[in-house]
């Protein structure tokens, strides 16, 4: 057996319920990511890319083993859009940094989403959760899961989307989405058996208030200031 196949199989068991190893680092990746994304440093976008890779292999292994813990559909499709769309925020963000002349300063200079962009964003969510919770329902027909469920499910989804985008543009709203997708995400994964992802989540969550506070101040030190490098969108 290969190196990486016996990766994929380790795992540990806590208080009766295994817990794979690729649940476990995955996270920690992940969290060193969103340590990046506080410092807005550029390597928190690949950092974040192989936890999502990691992730997405816990979570679609449910869909397929009927042994496997309870399936969040959600949590699956979101690791596939957060590789999507941390390609454009690395992109992006190098750009910006590339264009301040590089250096060892923060890749972008965070900003607020403006009204228009806050609308927009807010209608797309309203609309992603209402699509997303059907579908979810429709996939986990097999699965005897309750209608709230789903919701949740959705709501995480649509959240790390909208999340992880507004990360890419320097918005400091991403911030907040992130501890609104906290404040659902924690209880349904714990409810769901996935108890590493549901911890290290009440971190995040601290980090993200943590986070706010730091992109903030950096706003209002540098009032009517856009993502440093005036790069289009």
């Amino acid at each position: 057996m290969s190196a990486l196949a016996s990766f994929y199989d380790a795992h540990l068991t806590i208080a009766g319920h295994p817990i794979t190893w690729r649940e476990i680092v995955g996270n920690g990746f992940g969290f060193a990511s969103a340590v990046g994304g506080l410092r807005r440093r550029v390597w928190a976008w690949p950092v974040g890319i192989v936890g999502n890779v990691l992730l997405f292999t816990v979570f679609i292994a449910a869909t397929f083993d009927a042994q496997a813990q309870q399936p969040l559909f959600g949590q699956a499709g979101r690791q596939v859009f957060f590789i999507i769309t941390s390609v454009y925020g690395w992109h992006r963000w190098q750009q910006a940094k590339a264009a301040h002349g590089g250096g060892d300063d923060p890749a972008i200079d965070p900003r607020w989403a403006t009204a228009r962009e806050r609308v927009a964003y807010l209608i797309a969510a309203a609309a992603g959760v209402l699509v997303c919770q059907w579908v979810f329902s429709v996939v986990g027909a097999g699965w005897p899961a309750p209608r709230w469920y789903y919701w949740c499910d959705a709501w995480i989804f649509v959240g790390s989307m909208l999340a992880t985008y507004a990360m890419a543009r320097g918005w400091n709203d991403f911030w907040l989405a992130w501890i609104a997708v906290d404040l659902v995400g924690v209880p349904l994964l714990w409810h769901s058996g996935y108890y590493p992802s549901a911890i290290l989540y009440v971190f995040y969550g601290g980090l993200c208030i943590a986070g706010f506070v730091t992109w903030w101040r950096a706003t209002a030190a540098a009032p009517g200031q856009q993502l440093r490098e005036k790069v289009p969108a």
